[in-house]
Order: C-alpha cells, then structure tokens, then sequence
C-alpha cells in the first residue's frame, strides 16, 4: 500500500480533514482536548455524527450498509479522526461485533442489530473477561443453559469496557463441558437493561471510569440471540480477536502524540534555561519512538495490503499487538516526563483550575498515561501474544 503522491487519496484526506474542522461536534473535541470522560450522551452524539454521513461502519462492506471504502480511504478516514482529536470509535461495535454479525449472523440478526451499530444510536459491550479467566480466557465459567427457546445466563464478566454507555454485550458462554476447554463456548448477545443483570463500576487510578463487572443471575434470553452454531463461540471469538488487535495500532493518535511531546519538550523549562528537548537522552528516547512508529506503520499496511487482497490478519496481528501496545506506553511515559509538575492531577474527573494556558496539555496526556498501563493486558497479554506468535507464526 502507497499513500503517498495519489490525488484522489489526497483529495480524500483534505474532504476528511475538513469535515473534522467544520461539521463534527465541536463541543466534543474541545472536551476530549481537556481529558475529561464523555457522558454516555456525548458518546452517542459523537458516534451519531460520524453514522450521519455513513462512516461509523468505516470498514464495513457496502452490502451492509458501509461507506465501501478501499483500505487505503478506511487507513486515512482514520487518521485524520485521530489527528483531528475526536474521540475513539467505541470499537466493541462496529470494530468488533458487527463484523461477526454480518459475517456468522442470520439475516434476521444483521436485520435487527446492523443499523443500531452502523448509525451509532446503539451501544455493545464486550463479555470476555472473567475474575478466573482473563489470560486464559478458553478456561471461562459463564454459564448458558438451555431452557427451551431460552438461555438461561449466570456468571460474571469484568473488565468490561464502556459498559456504561451500552445498550448490548456479546458473550462467551459455556454451553457445556467438553474435554478441550475451547469447545463447548457459544456467542451470545444480551440487552444490558435486562433483569438479573448488574453492571458495577471500577473505578481506575486517575479516578475515571472506563471498566466494569457485569454480573448476570438468572439472565432469561432468547435462542435467537445466539450467533453461530451452539459450540463455535471459540472460532467465532478468534476471528473477533484479530479486528481487535489489528485495531490497536493507531498511528495517527500517536503521530500527534509524538508531535505533542516534542513540542512540549522544547518549550517547558526542566530548570534554569535547560529544556528537556536538549537533554540527549530524552532526545534520544524520543527519536528512538518516531522510528518504532515508522515501523509499526508499515507493518500495519502490510497486514492491511494481506486484508485487501482477500486475506485476513491472522496470528499475525499479534505482531502489531505488541509493538502498538508497547510503543503507546512508552509515548506516554515520554509525555509524563515532559509534564513533570504538571502531570499532577486530582483523583476524580474533573480538570484541574492549574491545567490552563501553557499547562492545558498535562491532562489528557496523564489520562492518556494511565489508560495505557491496561493495554499490555487487554486483548490477550503480550506474554501470550508472543506465545502465539512462536507457536502459530514461526511453528517452534
């Protein structure tokens, strides 16, 4: 894949850039800029706006409703979203769940869930997680037992992204105990507002809430809301995890990150005259990170050319896993150090009084800091990452 020196993709990366500029909420923007949680309104009006103009569902085929995008538009569409600062499309739905829908789904259930996902009206969340099955997610214990044209639900999930802003959350349940602990998990999805469920928060350590523990008792749901055949969860659950960690890289986020941090860097006194920029070791740092994401970047068009001839990511995402996850941690441990004093912040969810004029940039980027510390985590931990790596990749 080339990006460079094509009109027509120019004239698409300007068409984005503009409408970031002058047609998306700005409120949102100016919100996001200070670090500060969206309500679960602002989180639908941000992602209705993008549905508006058909573009939520950015990779989505046309034949179900997306933009039909090549690779090449899709990788810039996101980009800019990046650059421009709008808020990250909630990937549980139209990143992870839809495809899956309109890929395994029956045409009732794309009928049924595709136009709330594409349009951004409907937020999903992601039961994956469990208290003793995190790592080892093929060792889960939520439970669905069958009870006529019923599941009958009971477990709990945690670590459950943005389950406050949901309306639905797709499921690995154990449907029965087989000798392989990958067989015998469905897919299933369930309403959020249902009775027996509970959704606690968890509160992180800058004092926001990004996760939960959704507990479900007794959780009554209709056959209907099964993907796939009873059993297949596992494969089903495979092919979700490659859009999840192709999805990590985020190139142009951390384009701007970097650009950030340099410029902060060279502007902030480290004490006297001396600025941190001037500091070679930090320079060096910094230096070594815009290199690292050179590589990472042309990592990704090699997956995404693999994706656009046909192909999927594959084991090979977990490439990208690691080195996406690892470089945004040492971007932000760069940031913090160029905040120094600035990067204190209160431990709720409010924007410090002292974060103004030329210390405004410390509270997203401390925000950004400690989000990072989960993402070697989620997704599968880098550890088993390159487990996979070494098993399914290089066949050692």
């Amino acid at each position: 894949m080339k990006l460079s020196h094509d009109p027509e993709l120019q004239s698409f990366r300007e068409k984005m850039r503009a409408y970031f500029a002058d047609e998306y909420p700005q409120d949102i923007l100016a919100k996001t800029a200070t670090g500060a949680s969206l309500t679960t309104a602002e989180v639908r009006r941000a992602e209705m706006a993008l549905g508006e103009k058909g573009w939520l569902a950015s990779a989505w085929p046309e034949e179900f409703g997306g933009p039909g995008w090549s690779i090449e538009e899709q990788y810039i569409f996101d980009e800019e979203l990046e650059k421009a600062g709008a808020p990250t499309v909630t990937p549980m739905g139209v990143i992870y769940v839809g495809p899956v829908i309109f890929t395994f789904g029956t045409d009732a259930q794309k009928d049924k869930w595709l136009p709330g996902l594409r349009d951004g009206s409907v937020g999903w969340a992601q039961g994956y997680s469990e208290p003793e099955a995190g790592s080892d997610l093929a060792s889960l214990q939520f439970s669905a037992v069958r009870d006529g044209d019923e599941y009958i639900l009971n477990g709990t999930k945690i670590w459950t992204s943005a389950a406050q802003h949901a309306d639905w959350i797709f499921l690995l349940t154990r449907t029965s105990r087989e000798e392989k602990k990958q067989a015998g998990i469905t897919f299933i999805c369930c309403k959020l507002d249902q009775p027996g469920v509970t959704v606690k928060p968890i509160i992180t350590i800058d004092g926001k809430y990004y996760l939960s523990q959704c507990e479900f008792v007794d959780v009554r749901v209709p056959v209907s809301n099964r993907i796939g055949e009873e059993g297949k969860g596992w494969s089903y659950s495979q092919y979700l995890l490659g859009n999840e960690r192709t999805s990590y890289a985020r190139i142009g986020g951390k384009r701007k990150q970097l650009a950030d941090v340099r410029k902060i860097a060279s502007q902030i006194p480290t004490g006297g005259n001396q600025r941190l920029i001037d500091d070679s070791f930090f320079a060096s740092r910094l230096c070594e990170a815009e290199t690292r994401l050179d590589a990472l970047e042309i990592t990704v068009l090699r997956v995404l050319t693999t994706v656009r001839d046909g192909g999927s990511p594959g084991d090979e995402a977990s490439i990208l896993k690691i080195m996406a996850t690892d470089l945004a941690q040492d971007i932000t441990t760069l940031f913090l150090e160029a905040a120094a004093e600035h990067g204190n912040r209160k431990f709720d969810d409010s924007v410090s009084p002292d974060w103004t004029g030329d210390s405004a940039f410390a509270a997203p980027g401390v925000a950004s800091y400690f989000g990072t510390r989960a993402q070697s985590i989620y997704g599968g931990t880098n550890e088993i990452q390159r487990n996979i790596i070494a098993k399914r990749v290089l066949n050692l």
